[in-house]
């Protein structure tokens, strides 16, 4: 899959790129990153890529013209690229915004499953509205908070959708225990332990010792439920929607609500 990412700060993700266990899926090429500026694509001398919002206001905006130009060689230069007998399926087009749909695992296993995008990162005030209307396929958000950019939700899509990568992940089924996978059942994860088995007059839970695989299961079970029931209430009621939710789960969920 490829990504172009749009960015006014390409030099932020040079770090990224080459940083942590995902950048075995960059460094393979399974999740091809390219970096384009729009200044690159502005006219005269001093590039100019953002003017003063008409009506008035604090801040600057993006303008559409250098956007649009940007985005052009970037399709150029996907059709360039593609086999001479390969089916031409333009990828969307994805800006990080406020009125964007919430990023959730459904949502990135999506991503993760297909050809790549186009991710757009706005910056200053916002980016003219009518290249929006006229490029935007997709708009995506992190959360109900404000960023200085669109390059943090741009490292968290690809992110995430890297360390989905067959072979990224030193265990291949790591990410099948994360926490929201609707696969499993869409609950958290439960705690982790490691050596020593005492730290600071704190013990590692014997069931997890124990060295019997079907009571660490249950014990990891129950403490998934429990920690989803106590934090995240709206996954249980979402699990038991989907009848994932056993009668032994249940009565773990019920003495936690303190109703057994």
């Amino acid at each position: 899959m490829r990504f172009d990412i749009i960015t006014l700060f390409p030099e932020l993700f040079a770090p990224f790129l080459v940083s942590g266990v995902t950048r075995r899926a960059y460094a393979s090429g399974q999740v091809d990153v390219r970096l384009w500026n729009p200044r690159d694509y502005a006219e005269g001398n001093y590039r100019r890529i953002d003017d003063r919002p008409f009506g008035g206001g604090p801040g600057m905006v993006m303008m559409a013209e250098p956007l649009a130009r940007c985005l052009a060689a970037i399709r150029a230069d996907h059709a360039a690229a593609a086999a001479p007998d390969a089916a031409s399926e333009a990828v969307p087009v994805v800006l990080f915004s406020p009125i964007g749909q919430a990023l959730d695992h459904a949502g990135v296993s999506g991503w993760a499953a297909g050809p790549g995008a186009i991710l757009l990162c706005g910056r200053y005030e916002g980016i003219d509205q009518r290249f929006i209307d006229a490029h935007v396929d997709v708009q995506l958000s992190l959360g109900d908070f404000v960023l200085s950019g669109g390059e943090i939700p741009a490292m968290a899509l690809i992110d995430a959708v890297a360390r989905l990568q067959p072979g990224v992940l030193g265990d291949e089924g790591s990410h099948q225990l994360d926490s929201f996978n609707p696969a499993l059942d869409g609950l958290l994860d439960c705690p982790h332990y490691t050596r020593p088995e005492a730290w600071a007059g704190r013990a590692v839970p014997a069931p997890l010792l124990s060295g019997h695989h079907a009571e660490i299961e249950r014990w990891r079970r129950e403490q998934r439920l429990v920690l989803t029931a106590r934090h995240r209430p709206d996954l249980i009621d979402a699990a038991r929607a989907q009848g994932l939710l056993s009668r032994a789960d249940e009565a773990v969920v019920a003495r936690q609500a303190g109703l057994l």
